[in-house]
């Protein structure tokens, strides 16, 4: 009884991980060299439940894309601080949750 107990909680634990895994996409005005994309990078990556390994900056197309394990999405009023702290601004917001991304 015990081990189909277990069993059963390892599998909630581990689709409740799965389903807390987001992919976010912000368009962002004003990155214009590096030095941008490192100030906002940095921003990204001290934020709870971001993978670091998964902030990518496209520099041209004004495009940060990361993933984080957070159990709520991050709203966009709170993406927006903190892009408009690093001295740009948000354009777009997209969240989805990682499972759904095309690869």
């Amino acid at each position: 009884m015990r081990q189909k107990i277990l069993v059963a909680t390892l599998m909630m634990l581990s689709f409740m991980a799965q389903a807390a895994d987001r992919r976010y996409e912000l368009h962002v005005d004003g990155m214009a060299c590096p030095y941008c994309a490192y100030g906002i990078e940095k921003k990204i990556k001290a934020l709870d439940g971001v993978n670091t390994f998964s902030v990518e900056i496209k520099l041209n197309d004004g495009l940060v894309i990361f993933e984080a394990d957070t159990p709520e999405p991050m709203s966009q009023a709170s993406l927006n601080t903190l892009i408009n702290d690093a001295g740009f601004t948000l354009r777009r917001f997209q969240v989805q949750p990682v499972n759904s991304k095309d690869e």
